[in-house]
């Protein structure tokens, strides 16, 4: 064997892919990995409401307060209007919601649940319990790691 050429060969390999260009080192792919399985454990749950994950999300904001605005539907989802109206146009023609302008400003639109996706809401009380039990996380850590990922997003999208 020669010696300095397996140690040459060793340095151009570490070289070729240093530990922090590695994708399983990365914290966002671990992110968006889970993310993309969260959407899949969601499915089989959604599919027989007729809903898809980003449907769901907004279901829950107007089961928590019907007749939002775009913008307020937008805020907490992390979604400009260019991005949610088609979401919303598609749950609009599936049954889901009505949208209509706000009466005391036309600029606003307002968003209600149909009483189609009213009565979605109490089959869906059993989704969040399900999911825990997918993640296979007690109440108390899964509550932990949901507010830590929420710190992370926070300082991420003020960076």
């Amino acid at each position: 064997f020669d010696v300095k050429k397996i140690v040459r060969y060793i340095i151009v390999m570490s070289d070729a892919c240093p530990p922090e260009l590695r994708l399983d080192n990365q914290l966002c792919f671990a992110v968006y990995a889970t993310a993309h399985a969260f959407a899949q454990a969601y499915r089989p749950h959604l599919e027989p409401m007729g809903l898809t994950y980003p449907q769901y999300l907004v279901m829950l904001l107007l089961w928590e307060r019907d007749g939002r605005s775009v913008t307020e539907l937008g805020a907490p989802l992390h979604l400009d209007s260019g991005t949610l109206t088609p979401l919303l146009k598609r749950m609009e023609k599936a049954g889901f919601v009505t949208r209509r302008r706000d009466a005391r400003d036309e600029r606003v639109t307002r968003v209600h649940l149909t009483s189609h996706a009213k009565a979605l809401r109490e089959p869906a009380r059993a989704i969040p319990a399900a999911m825990a039990c997918a993640a296979n996380l007690a109440p108390d850590d899964m509550l932990a790691l949901r507010d830590r990922i929420a710190t992370v997003g926070d300082a991420m999208r003020g960076a």
